[in-house]
């Protein structure tokens, strides 16, 4: 028996050459998906892969007269009508092969192989290639279900480990700290970095550990300490989601700057996908006696700062979009006036997911935004995200929201006032 094996773009592209190949005699045993080309295992192919047979001894000259169906033959035969009979009255893949090797003319193949060094006996040839096929696929599948279990178990094991292992005191951190859903990465640092901390010793107290733990963060994060808005910037925009408070930010700054530094300030509103967001900040101008200028398009800056060319300092709202999409992060950074008295801040809602609020720093620092001004802080108990931000897009925190009054709820971002909420103390002082 001859056996070749055929890899196309379909079935019926492998007729013509099996046909031109073993002969009108020849008979399809078996066909199957398969990935082939591509580069380090990625853009492959998909192909099928098809394995056809004729007896040995059979004539693939068209003069020759016909001759009785083999036991192949036969087989395969009797496989295509149970694959019909079996369908919803169509023919499958199989009855139409077997049909079509019949009908095709000749065509000249290109691709080949050898046949087997050991025959197997013709009558059960069929059933025998489809057995192995299935036989090896059915091997490779417990295989693959076997490793994945194995890691599985291993992953499982080893958090298990992990939690076993932890002193009773390191277990409290760790809990504290996966409570205010700071990113593991950063607990398990920290917790090697206690340990080999100059001051632990095995029989350390709770508040010895407590008061390492915080001392070791406050070394985290003071690089990254933000002094707020200083006398040489002029310019100030203010980016954020959806909802977290931009507006109101702005008038308690706008407030500040104007009551306490004696500052002139001036709004600019871009915001004008949000219903009544004008009005909003129109409100807060009359009420603090600055100018408001709106702009449609990055094409009007240029007179709107052209009017507010005698403010001192001016605040930019922009509007609040998905920031998921980097489409619309493109949109509002064109907004943007990048200079070096201009700086732009990132507004977060500490009620949100920590997992958005990641997506959305990402986003932003792609386009060089680092200072970050967090909101709604009264309204959580969790805030593990201020670090993650920090730490791990090295933003700057320079102020804090906690509440709605204008202007008083919003003070500069300490470290230690921080640490020791994030640690457990019962507000931010």
């Amino acid at each position: 028996m001859r056996v070749k094996r055929y890899v196309v773009n379909t079935v019926p592209d492998a007729l013509p050459m099996i046909r031109s190949e073993l002969g009108k005699d020849a008979v399809i045993l078996n066909t199957k998906e398969i990935r082939v080309g591509g580069f380090l295992g990625m853009f492959r192919k998909k192909k099928m892969e098809v394995i056809a047979a004729v007896e040995s001894g059979t004539q693939t000259d068209h003069g020759v007269s016909p001759k009785p169906p083999s036991p192949v033959r036969q087989v395969a035969n009797q496989t295509a009508a149970n694959a019909y009979s079996a369908g919803s009255g169509r023919p499958s893949a199989a009855a139409k092969a077997v049909t079509a090797i019949e009908e095709l003319p000749l065509i000249p193949q290109n691709e080949t192989l050898e046949s087997p060094s050991v025959p197997p006996p013709p009558a059960f040839a069929a059933q025998s290639v489809m057995s192995e096929n299935k036989k090896e696929q059915n091997q490779q599948d417990t295989l693959m279900a076997e490793i994945k279990q194995m890691k599985e178990m291993m992953v499982q094991l080893s958090k298990k480990q992990n939690h076993i292992e932890l002193p009773a005191h390191f277990q409290m951190l760790h809990e504290r700290l996966s409570a205010q859903e700071v990113n593991g990465q950063w607990i398990d640092k920290l917790l090697e970095a206690v340990q080999a901390d100059e001051f632990y010793h095995p029989e350390i107290e709770l508040t010895e550990l407590w008061s390492i733990a915080s001392r070791i963060l406050k070394e985290w994060l003071e690089p990254l300490q933000d002094s707020g808005i200083s006398s040489s910037v002029r310019v100030i925009h203010f980016v954020g989601p959806t909802g977290v408070g931009k507006t109101t930010t702005i008038a308690k700054l706008a407030a500040e700057q104007t009551l306490k530094h004696k500052r002139k300030v001036g709004f600019i509103t871009a915001d004008t996908y949000r219903i009544a967001a004008v009005d909003q900040l129109r409100t807060y101008a009359n009420i603090l006696n600055v100018p408001l200028e709106v702009v449609f398009s990055p094409s009007e800056l240029t007179r709107a700062f052209k009017q507010l060319e005698d403010c001192e300092l001016i605040f930019m709202d922009t509007a609040g979009r998905n920031f998921r999409n980097e489409l619309y992060v493109s949109e509002v950074n064109s907004l943007l006036q990048v200079k070096d008295n201009s700086e732009t801040y990132l507004v977060l809602s500490l009620t949100g997911k920590s997992k958005d609020m990641y997506v959305v720093a990402e986003q932003f620092a792609r386009f060089g935004v680092n200072k970050v001004l967090f909101t709604k802080m009264d309204e959580t108990e969790t805030l593990g995200a201020i670090m993650n931000v920090m730490l791990e897009h090295h933003y700057k925190p320079a102020y804090v929201a906690c509440g709605q009054t204008v202007p008083d709820d919003i003070v500069p971002f300490k470290i230690d006032s921080y640490v020791q909420q994030l640690m457990g103390a019962a507000s931010y002082d």
